[in-house]
């Protein structure tokens, strides 16, 4: 069961890896919302967003991930950028 629990501990560092980058992701994400609307630019950007998605879905196909699951979880992180304070 020591295998286990390494395995367990390998996760749980994952995920704290994952915690700290998505509240850097969302500090950069607030930067840039003040510098559009302090230059009056549209909040959202599509074409930038497209992008994303093909990059994210490149990125997980490389690494063996799910493209779809790649693009959601995109998806989801947009939207939470959106309604964030």
């Amino acid at each position: 069961m020591a295998e286990l629990q390494d395995i367990r501990d390998s996760i749980d560092n994952i995920d704290a890896s994952i915690i700290h980058m998505l509240a850097e992701r969302f500090r950069c994400t607030q930067k840039v919302g003040v510098l559009k609307a302090r230059h009056n630019m549209p909040p959202s950007d599509p074409v930038r967003e497209a992008q994303q998605v093909t990059r994210l879905r490149q990125l997980a196909s490389a690494a063996k991930l799910d493209p779809e699951f790649a693009e959601k979880f995109l998806a989801f992180v947009i939207r939470e950028v959106i309604h964030a304070p």
